[in-house]
């Protein structure tokens, strides 16, 4: 699961970065305030890398999409792009279990298996 939301979070950090440059053209936004909700948002994204894994690094993620769809108040395009997002943000956590519990399920298998023939190799061993 962290492979897939980290790679849906570094998206959202470049278009967040995007959407900024948009935003900095409306004259009614200040320059300073469109940067640090920008900033605020895009290092919310590398930190959300880290912590994806940790309770709580999901539903953060889930505030993070609603604040992306919120921010086509400002830059209308967003509204399209949030969504997107949240798609992804979805499909990345759906999936990214999904994965994760396949590879449990194998590492188990794997784990069995190299014990019973270990149990069977030294069984063997002490019969020669």
């Amino acid at each position: 699961m962290r492979t897939l939301c980290s790679s849906t979070l570094i998206g959202e950090f470049f278009v967040i970065g995007f959407a900024g440059l948009v935003a900095m053209k409306d004259p009614e936004l200040s320059m300073g305030m469109v940067w640090t909700v920008s900033g605020v948002a895009m290092a919310l994204c590398l930190v959300l890398c880290g912590l994806i894994t940790r309770p709580g690094g999901v539903q953060l993620g889930w505030v993070l999409q609603v604040a992306l769809i919120a921010s086509g108040f400002v830059v209308p395009m967003m509204f399209f792009l949030g969504a997107v997002f949240a798609a992804l943000w979805w499909a990345s956590v759906h999936f990214g279990r999904k994965v994760d519990e396949a590879k449990a399920r194998f590492a188990a298998r794997a784990e069995a298996a190299a014990g019973a023939g270990a149990s069977t190799g030294a069984g063997a061993a002490g019969a020669s």
